[in-house]
């Protein structure tokens, strides 16, 4: 079952979708903490004084959510996993725009580890990253959509089964294997026939 602030988030969102500005007001000071929780964990491997900080991430995915009007919104965990797209869109976007403003914008191999984390060079890896998590995408929709959650939307194994409609296993062992995937991918293996 859900909680109660659960099915308070739904309906506001539903609200929200049906043109009630009002709910949208009450719905931002509900959902921020764990959209800025999300974001300062991402942010934790960028290197110090990044441009772009955990506050102005979530004003942009504010920004896109409310030009954004068609979407039926079904639940809490269907608000975070879009977030969790936008999120990975626009820190996508920053990270190219950035390679390409910089000379000699060639990329490195993203060194990925138990935990995701990011080297020195956190702009190309982040686009090296979303470009493997394409072809994942092409490979297991779902392995991909596991790590967009897990890594770029924060959600934790329980969060992540529950908007993927999956087991708690199942996300474990997708979450493992995309790992694995990515590793052999970004390292070369997957496009040079390993």
């Amino acid at each position: 079952m859900e909680a109660p602030q659960s099915h308070e988030l739904t309906a506001l969102l539903r609200a929200w979708s049906a043109g009630n500005e009002e709910s949208l007001a009450r719905l931002t000071p509900l959902v921020y903490h764990e959209l800025h929780r999300a974001a300062r964990r991402y942010m934790v491997g960028e290197r110090s004084g990044h441009t772009l900080q955990a506050t102005a991430l979530i004003n942009e995915v504010y920004l896109r959510l409310i030009d954004v009007k068609a979407i039926d919104w079904q639940n809490r965990a269907h608000f975070f996993a879009i977030c969790a797209q936008l999120m990975r869109r626009i820190l996508t976007d920053f990270a190219r725009s950035r390679r390409y403003q910089k000379r000699g914008g060639g990329m490195h191999h993203l060194p990925l580890n138990e935990a995701l984390v990011f080297s020195s060079q956190p702009d190309r890896n982040l686009v090296e990253l979303d470009d493997a998590l394409k072809r994942l995408a092409l490979v297991d929709e779902r392995k991909s959509r596991v790590v967009e959650l897990r890594f770029f939307g924060g959600l934790d194994v329980k969060e992540t089964a529950q908007v993927l409609k999956v087991s708690n296993e199942t996300v474990m062992r997708d979450w493992k294997l995309a790992k694995l995937w990515l590793l052999r991918d970004l390292s070369g293996g997957t496009r040079h026939g390993s």
